[in-house]
């Protein structure tokens, strides 16, 4: 499910932000799921709090992954990749301070990188030059390992891979994300039976033949839009 009409949260205010995502989780919820991922690192730092405040089925949020990065960094010096929201926010510097042993953490706001990957042009000189902008002065001060603050990133992470080179590491989040939620799913004993056959739907709140095409772009399949009521 895509808020794109309202993308990127990170320009948003908290709590405009809050307003959607618990907008959203209602949506869900009436539709019977069983476990809510917010796959979004501005929305989780922002308001998953109040929402499994709010709401009795499992929440897991995605944010940074300073924890792993900070333990796998040589020199430990790491820079993390994110929007302006989650760089300005309290939790997302809590966590930064919590987990960070001892390593040097160096946070790079990437105003305007999701809006180019929302309208599919994430391949184009102007981003790759905005992207460059944005991660040379880290090279520069030498970090070895790179954190994607944003699940939007991961679309651009090849062009960051030729900027950054192979001796710096680049961590994202969707792997850990996947097995935490299995993980809540089996304590809970809600696990799908294997036997049973999943099917996949896309809501959006933008739904235009252009954004049918980017989404089918960016999943690398053909996908039917649905509105998000």
């Amino acid at each position: 499910m895509a808020d794109s009409l309202h993308a990127p949260y990170g320009e948003k205010s908290v709590d405009f932000i809050i307003e959607r995502v618990n907008k959203i989780a209602e949506l869900l919820i009436a539709k019977g799921v069983k476990a809510l991922v917010i796959a979004c690192n501005t929305a989780t730092v922002n308001a998953i709090e109040q929402l499994r405040s709010q709401v009795n089925i499992p929440i897991i949020g995605v944010e940074p992954a300073i924890k792993p990065a900070a333990k796998q960094s040589i020199n430990k010096k790491v820079a993390i990749l994110a929007t302006q929201a989650t760089s300005k926010n309290q939790r997302f510097n809590d966590l930064i301070e919590l987990h960070r042993n001892g390593a040097e953490v160096f946070i790079q706001p990437c105003p305007g990188l999701v809006e180019f990957i929302e309208q599919g042009e994430q391949h184009s000189h102007i981003c790759n030059t905005l992207l460059a902008q944005y991660i040379e002065p880290l090279v520069d001060k030498g970090v070895d390992t790179l954190v994607l603050g944003c699940t939007h990133y991961p679309f651009i992470q090849e062009q960051i891979s030729a900027i950054v080179g192979q001796k710096i590491k680049i961590i994202e989040t969707a792997a850990p994300v996947t097995l935490q939620l299995s993980k809540k799913l089996a304590e809970l004993n809600i696990m799908a039976c294997v036997t049973q056959r999943g099917e996949h739907q896309f809501f959006s709140s933008q739904v235009t033949n252009q954004q049918e095409k980017i989404f089918n772009k960016l999943w690398q399949t053909s996908l039917t839009l649905q509105p998000l009521d």
